[in-house]
């Protein structure tokens, strides 16, 4: 049976408004095992961004619990919260977030000089990324001299690059074409089926749901379904 990689229990989550708050996730629980391919679904404001937010440990929730890889993010101080980021979560958003003045083998190399591993280890690993996203043959382009699809799989290699066990995808696919939708989904979906890696999105995407083996909805802030589907 596989390991229980995000315990969420009865998380509440309240943003100061000038009229007392803003109640985004209300009593939420949620278990996300290792290995799955796994989404949020919900209209905007459902509070999607926000539970990936908590997960990522970038937001804390204002009361109930969360363990990440078995830690209590709320108990985790700056630092240890930035480790474990570091070390054991990849991010990929709807904008690649890539840096205009480095070559793509810089982008993807660059979380792992925050991990202060060898020039060796690093090129070994960056390859490797860049081999699982198919641009080896882009590796000294630059941002700008990349279509869209190819810029979101620099950002899947960049996540990918430290071998994370747990990726969060808020919205992946929300300014690409159907075509490269689905080359970034079959991507994501090969890299959790050959290495184990969890992956969890944030979607409203027709396109990704169906790639999705499990499907949890959130309205007002609260888990409403909680769907496995098959087929893919």
């Amino acid at each position: 049976m596989n390991e229980t990689l995000v315990q969420i229990n009865n998380i509440s989550k309240i943003y100061p408004t000038g009229e007392g708050g803003f109640l985004a996730l209300n009593k939420l629980s949620l278990d996300i095992t290792d290995g799955e391919f796994m989404g949020i679904v919900g209209p905007s404001g459902s509070g999607k961004t926000t539970l990936l937010n908590i997960i990522g440990t970038l937001d804390e929730q204002t009361s109930g619990e969360v363990l990440v890889l078995g830690k209590h993010v709320n108990k985790l101080s700056s630092k240890e919260s930035a480790s474990l980021r570091a070390n054991k979560i990849g991010f990929i958003f709807q904008t690649y977030n890539l840096l205009p003045v480095y070559t793509v083998y810089e982008n993807v190399e660059l979380p792992l000089l925050l991990l202060q591993m060898k020039k060796e280890e690093r090129r070994k690993a960056v390859m490797q990324a860049l081999e699982w996203v198919g641009l080896t043959d882009k590796m000294h382009s630059r941002p700008n001299q990349l279509s869209g699809g190819q810029g979101q799989r620099v950002s899947i290699a960049r996540a990918m690059v430290k071998t994370p066990r747990l990726v969060i995808a808020d919205e992946p696919t929300a300014n690409l074409d159907t075509e490269n939708s689905i080359n970034i989904l079959d991507t994501m979906l090969k890299i959790n089926q050959d290495i184990g890696t969890t992956f969890i999105f944030s979607t409203h995407d027709p396109k990704v749901i169906q790639y999705l083996k499990r499907v949890v909805t959130l309205i007002d802030g609260e888990k409403v379904k909680d769907d496995y589907q098959t087929g893919i």
